[in-house]
């Protein structure tokens, strides 16, 4: 009997782990941390590998705890979508009070983790993001179709989180690459939204893709926002912030995604709206990449 209870607590440990890391949404986790680390690198002079560790840590901190608190608000919604029934809190696996409790936690401990291990600025821009998150964008997305451009903002700060943690201060190269992650988020979910609008619609969101029947309207939206992203992704050489290299480079992804985005406008169907989800992923490592290195 004994040993089946020291097998049985690794595995329900590890079991807890990994719901507690759904919770978090390990997965955008990952992502916000790959842009912040990008306009970290984009805005360093000299890398500070243990300034980059700190910003990284406390920006995790902070996602996963706005994640967390996200699906905590939103939690009898996801109960009712297919995609996201099975999510930590709508299956019973963690208690709401719980997941409280942890997403409150770990929210403050990253803030205050920026604050004094990087700066306050950095601090600032965790807490906004949140905020607007949490208080804006997520209730606004069961009232208005809007909602998709206000979210955008709070998904455009981290890679400016990384970009304040080099510089200390909010600059021109901080501001495009907001701009970039702006623009990108757009045709990004008009793809997911329309591949997941009959479970957006059964959880009561006001997604735009709920309310186009053919799909045409969403579709254009992609379209304009990838003409809008290919626009401010040529901004970095003429403030001499990068090189040929990359200009050549945004403008050939930002070719490609924009041609996406049409072939998704020619045919609304969710095959084309998943290789225009697929190619925004790939853009947007594309770009993180040319930041760095070009």
């Amino acid at each position: 009997m004994s040993d089946v209870l020291v097998l049985e607590r690794p595995a329900r440990l590890g079991s807890v782990m990994r719901d507690y890391l759904a919770l978090s949404k390990s997965r955008i986790v990952m992502m916000v941390l790959i842009t912040t680390a990008a306009g970290y690198l984009f805005g360093a002079k000299h890398v500070d590998w243990m300034l980059l560790l700190n910003t990284l840590l406390g920006t995790a901190l902070v996602a996963a705890g706005t994640n967390a608190l996200n699906q905590y608000i939103e939690r009898d919604y996801d109960a009712k979508m297919r995609r996201t029934r099975l999510r930590p809190l709508p299956d019973g696996r963690i208690a709401p009070r719980a997941a409280l409790v942890f997403s409150i936690a770990i929210s403050i401990l990253g803030t205050l983790y920026l604050g004094f291990a990087v700066n306050w600025l950095t601090a600032a821009l965790g807490a906004f993001t949140l905020i607007t998150y949490i208080f804006i964008y997520t209730p606004l997305k069961r009232l208005s179709a809007i909602c998709t451009l206000i979210g955008a903002i709070p998904g455009a700060i981290p890679p400016l989180m990384g970009w304040t943690a080099a510089t200390g201060v909010l600059g021109t190269g901080g501001w495009i690459i907001f701009a970039i992650l702006f623009f990108w988020q757009l045709p990004h979910f008009m793809a997911i939204s329309w591949m997941y609008r009959d479970d957006y619609a059964r959880g009561g969101f006001a997604m735009l893709a709920v309310q186009d029947d053919d799909g045409r309207t969403t579709a254009r939206h992609a379209v304009f926002y990838s003409f809008a992203l290919l626009t401010v992704s040529v901004l970095p050489p003429l403030f001499g912030l990068s090189t040929f290299v990359y200009l050549a480079g945004a403008v050939i992804a930002g070719g490609a995604l924009t041609f996406a985005s049409f072939a998704f406008l020619a045919s609304r169907t969710p095959v084309r709206a998943r290789r225009l989800f697929m190619a925004s992923n790939i853009y947007l490592v594309v770009m993180m990449a040319l930041l760095i290195l070009a």
